[in-house]
């Protein structure tokens, strides 16, 4: 397998995640979402990925973006370990937490929407990262409230192997980190990315141990 990816991307860091977990060996590809403009909006990197956006996980013959997509791929063709509990409401459930983070606080935050805030809209900085900020903890408040409520959750948030929803959470709370977001008042949501960290699979996808991390 190869995998196009950026250190920092979130989303390419939840199929870090997931491949790892799996221990399934893959090649890193390197895309600079920032340097000459963006790499990914060249058109070296546009003709394996039209949208223009990492990650993208080719696989043989298949070539695959979008990256909830490319790990319920990973469940389907590598089913062991899981990333999703087998009983269908427990699965709804992994899957909400995951959607959670990954439709309600990714899309307002991501680099696309910082450039057009800060370029098009000429936001000043310290409003750009206040954005920011408010959307996550808009969406940290509910998700802290969903785990710290649920009898499902255990160490990790379902239970105590990983799911699908930990490797949505955990970027999202390094993120959140990196722009200052105060995460000690979401406990649980802390204590989860403290113990999620410890786990060699999360550990070795951490962006600060990427080759191309800076």
């Amino acid at each position: 397998m190869k995998l196009y990816s950026y250190f920092r991307s979130s989303a390419s860091y939840r199929v870090r995640i997931a491949l790892n977990v799996k221990n399934l060996p893959y090649e890193y590809v390197p895309v600079h979402l920032v340097r000459d403009g963006g790499e990914q909006l060249k058109p070296e990197y546009r003709a394996v990925n039209v949208d223009g956006i990492v990650p993208t996980l080719i696989d043989g013959h298949e070539v695959m973006p979008q990256s909830l997509a490319i790990i319920e791929y990973l469940e389907e063709t590598h089913p062991e370990p899981p990333l999703l509990p087998k009983a269908p409401a427990d699965r709804a459930y992994v899957r909400s937490l995951a959607l959670q983070v990954a439709c309600e606080i990714h899309p307002l935050n991501n680099l696309r929407v910082l450039k057009y805030l800060k370029h098009t809209l000429r936001v000043e900085n310290d409003a750009k990262d206040a954005w920011y900020r408010h959307w996550v903890d808009t969406g940290f408040a509910t998700l802290e409230a969903h785990l710290a409520s649920d009898g499902r959750t255990g160490k990790l948030c379902f239970g105590d192997e990983p799911t699908l929803a930990d490797a949505c959470l955990i970027p999202q709370v390094f993120n959140a980190q990196r722009f200052n977001v105060d995460t000690s008042k979401y406990p649980t949501i802390q204590r989860i990315y403290d113990h999620a960290m410890q786990i060699d699979a999360f550990a070795r996808a951490a962006p600060g141990v990427q080759p191309d991390a800076e």
